[in-house]
């Protein structure tokens, strides 16, 4: 089976002649099915640029991206965001959940836009919210609950499609730190049952959890070492 991920040579360049930024400047990455990694950086250094080539939602400008075997740098808006869908789950700092929809439903999007039949979209989306450890919250709005409910609500919609691969971009920045160990703790859960996850972090504890850290600096992998 191919890795997961695996970059060669990977650019990315912003502006063009005098005021372009080279915010990657030849990424060599490879991620085998069912590692942890985190990307870790200080802001500007490319790590966050470096996750969105990574999770389709921009190309690169020179190298080459093969997602579970597919190259993908080539591909058109249309087929990308296909990929989105289909193997790519999503965790953002700030939940990106419908406020007015209730929390089965925001689990269920990514399955009706994969086009699942009702009856299957509700029957995954309760089981993901019991495995995410808050199936008595299905019938009530984002609002109604804390910040680590909702985002166990954005892990259980990133699940919805059994994703190759999860990014998780600052999972935590918005929680406490009580929370914020629990969310981390169910990363933790869902590694060991077998999910590839990347998670982008510039807290080394954060990092200490996953099996291998990746530094990103001034566009390059600077270090690359297991936890």
């Amino acid at each position: 089976m191919p890795p997961i991920i695996k970059t060669h040579a990977l650019t990315k360049v912003f502006g063009s002649n005098g005021a372009a930024v080279h915010a990657l400047r030849g990424i060599d990455l490879t991620v085998e099915r069912g590692e942890f990694v985190a990307l870790i950086g200080p802001s500007g250094s490319g790590k966050s640029t470096l996750m969105a080539i990574l999770g389709c939602l921009d190309l690169p400008t020179g190298g080459t991206y093969a997602l579970d075997g597919e190259r993908v740098e080539g591909l058109s808006g249309r087929e990308l965001a296909q990929i989105r869908n289909d193997k790519i789950g999503f965790v953002f700092q700030q939940y990106n959940l419908l406020p007015k929809a209730s929390v089965v439903r925001n689990v269920e999007l990514p399955m009706l836009y994969a086009g699942v039949p009702r009856k299957e979209r509700r029957t995954r989306a309760l089981e993901l919210l019991e495995k995410v450890g808050i199936p008595d919250k299905a019938k009530v709005l984002p609002a109604a609950l804390s910040g680590g409910q909702r985002q166990r609500v954005a892990i259980a919609r990133s699940l919805a499609n059994r994703p190759a691969l999860l990014l998780a971009d600052e999972p935590t920045g918005a929680l406490d730190q009580h929370t914020g160990h629990e969310v981390l703790e169910l990363f933790a859960d869902l590694h060991r049952q077998g999910n590839t996850i990347i998670i982008v972090t510039h807290d080394l504890s954060i990092a200490a959890m996953a099996q291998r850290q990746v530094e990103i600096m001034d566009g390059l992998i600077k270090v690359e070492q297991a936890a």
